[in-house]
């Protein structure tokens, strides 16, 4: 079985998220979506068990898909879920330059583990967590930027906080 991993930290999942998972999908036999705490991001708008319930409804019709929390590096996720790669998605030069360093990183902790670049699809080029989470601030609607699943939740959530959610 080909298994690989799409990582993130996914504060909120977006469209351009579930775009690369569902494409890793397609090439992968079993896909494991492995949601980051990522520490030297600032302003979570989301705690990690509550962007592991939004991963896991955006990709509940995703019969291999499954998420899982990892607080830990990468490479230890990959090679504990027996992955021979990691999915990337990039949206620019500078993304393929942050994700360059890490695959050769990844691959000395793991050799034989491969990172694959995926670009982004045209209508998600410009997303990004932290604009859905302006989105999401200014109450402004979500459907062009978050899975349509997930949408209910993020408002209960928000609504939960009442309106103050982390990093608000």
């Amino acid at each position: 079985m080909r298994t690989a991993i799409c990582s993130g930290s996914f504060d909120p999942i977006t469209l351009g998220h579930l775009d690369v998972i569902r494409r890793a999908a397609g090439c992968f036999d079993q896909i494991w979506v492995c949601v980051s705490p990522n520490s030297e991001k600032r302003n979570q708008m989301f705690t990690p068990e509550e962007k592991l319930r939004l991963v896991r409804t955006a990709v509940e019709d995703l019969s291999n898909v499954e998420a899982e929390l990892w607080p830990g590096l990468l490479a230890d996720f990959a090679k504990a879920h027996g992955a021979c790669a990691i999915v990337r998605g990039v949206r620019s030069l500078t993304d393929f330059d942050i994700e360059y360093q890490m695959a050769q990183i990844n691959r000395e902790i793991c050799p034989g583990l491969e990172t694959l670049l995926l670009p982004a699809s045209a209508p998600y080029q410009h997303f990004s967590s932290s604009m859905a989470r302006e989105m999401i601030r200014y109450r402004q609607p979500l459907e062009r930027y978050l899975p349509a699943r997930v949408i209910p939740l993020v408002e209960e959530l928000m609504e939960k906080e009442g309106g103050t959610h982390h990093g608000q």
